[in-house]
């Protein structure tokens, strides 16, 4: 008889399932699990892969070893590991409060370490960062959200036309589409997707940082609903502004 009859029991109480709900999530029948754990049946193939799957293990560790005797060492393993994962994957929070005195902290470790952080299980092994804007100079993302943008290095690897956070010593922090100059590498064009706020220009040199949004996060309540006459008109004065921007830059 193989270990992986017990060692299915063991994984069950370790998430304080029932035997009906570990059936489930196996899709067996629960007298199935009882003929497991009683050792009056060996697990089939499909199942133990469902449950390898479940807890991450390798099959060699259902079927040969002994998890309850290993548990503290193993478990305690696997949940350091999370840990340093999850400390690895924090997002920092920066609140319109907050905004001021990132300017000046923003390389600040001790500064960062007092904003407020969060993780995304969909974004993980890059550098983000998550900024609340106010103002209606991005609509239809509404005032209030929250972006999640990751960092890029240079300008030069930022595409024209798409969503940052822009962190600069004169404007401050600012959620706008970047539109590179082509006649000067040393400006570029903000741009607001509410077409009643005009673009305007910034010095390169004066951006500190730069997120591209990746993540907008706000109320349900708070989003903005949008008849066709009102996105037709969003478009063409978006367009229109693409086109007078790229007239001056050639």
């Amino acid at each position: 008889m193989s270990q992986a009859g017990l060692n299915l029991k063991y994984l069950r109480k370790l998430r304080g399932w029932t035997q009906e709900e570990f059936a489930n999530k196996l899709n067996v029948k629960r007298s199935l699990i009882g003929a497991y754990e009683e050792e009056r049946a060996d697990p089939r193939l499909d199942i133990l892969e469902i449950v390898s799957e479940i807890y991450d293990l390798t099959l060699d560790e259902l079927l040969l070893k002994d998890l309850s005797e290993s548990g503290t060492s193993y478990w305690m393993k696997r949940r350091n590991q999370k840990i340093g994962d999850a400390k690895r994957n924090l997002i920092h929070f920066v609140p319109v409060k907050a905004a001021a005195g990132y300017l000046a902290g923003y390389e600040d470790s001790e500064f960062l370490d007092e904003l407020n952080t969060f993780t995304l299980p969909m974004l993980s092994g890059g550098n983000y960062r998550a900024f609340e804007i106010i103002g209606d100079s991005m609509l239809p993302t509404p005032s209030g959200s929250i972006i999640v943008g990751e960092k890029v290095e240079a300008i030069d690897d930022v595409k024209n036309n798409v969503p940052c956070i822009v962190v600069s010593r004169n404007e401050g922090i600012v959620y706008k589409r970047i539109v590179k100059n082509n006649r000067s590498k040393n400006k570029v064009s903000l741009v607001s997707d509410n077409p009643q706020y005009q673009p305007y220009q910034i010095n390169s040199e004066d951006i500190a940082e730069i997120w591209l949004a990746q993540m907008v996060i706000g109320k349900v309540a708070d989003q903005q609903r949008w008849d066709m006459n009102s996105l037709a008109n969003l478009v063409n004065n978006l367009q229109t502004q693409v086109k007078t921007l790229k007239n001056k830059m050639n």
